[in-house]
């Protein structure tokens, strides 16, 4: 693990250098990560475009010894609830025996060429821990063409709790880097927590 990105001054920073309501999103964090010391974490601010708005929204992710915590900041326009704009922020914390899986997909460059410690083009981090589950079903057929029976239906159910996308392009090679750490020290606190 390497030693940026695995403590609380150094959340910290990097929540002020995301530039998204630094002392808003650092109160939520900070209350929710209470004393525990931070074992790794991940500053995500993305920017949207909707219609004539310009969107943002910052999403942190902190792991410690015992729990996963997530927490996301949106802005939101005035509209006819609320005269001034406003920001809403939300904290999660989960405890690390609850994570049910983390699913880490990398999208490299020129495969045949790849070698080891190189950095992706981009990932995709999605964590789920059964608090959001996605289901999937079609009809259920039988290898008869003549047949006009119901077979029901099948399908499949997915965790989807969280799904983190970051690019080197769109974030840099920093923010896909600390993504990569952050999975691989959540798989480890998780696969110990099973033991």
């Amino acid at each position: 693990m390497a030693k940026s990105g695995t403590t609380t001054q150094g959340l910290r920073a990097a929540i002020e250098r995301s530039g998204y309501y630094p002392a808003l999103v650092a109160e939520a964090v900070e209350a929710a990560v209470g004393g525990e010391p931070v074992s790794s974490y991940v500053v995500h601010q993305e920017t949207t475009f909707d219609s004539n708005e310009v969107r943002r929204h910052v999403t942190v992710l902190v792991l410690t010894d015992n729990r996963f915590i997530v927490s996301h900041t949106d802005e939101q326009a005035a509209d006819a609830g609320s005269p001034s704009p406003y920001a809403t922020t939300s904290t999660e914390s989960v405890k690390l025996g609850s994570i049910s899986s983390v699913v880490l997909s990398r999208v490299v460059a020129n495969p045949e060429s790849y070698t080891p410690g190189q950095l992706p083009r981009e990932v995709v981090l999605t964590i789920g821990w059964g608090a959001v589950s996605r289901i999937d079903l079609e009809p259920a057929a039988c290898g008869d063409p003549n047949c006009d029976s119901d077979h029901g239906y099948t399908g499949n159910s997915t965790a989807d709790d969280l799904s983190l996308r970051v690019s080197e392009a769109g974030d840099g090679p920093e923010t896909v880097r600390q993504t990569l750490l952050f999975a691989q020290a959540l798989s480890e606190a998780t696969a110990a927590t099973a033991r």
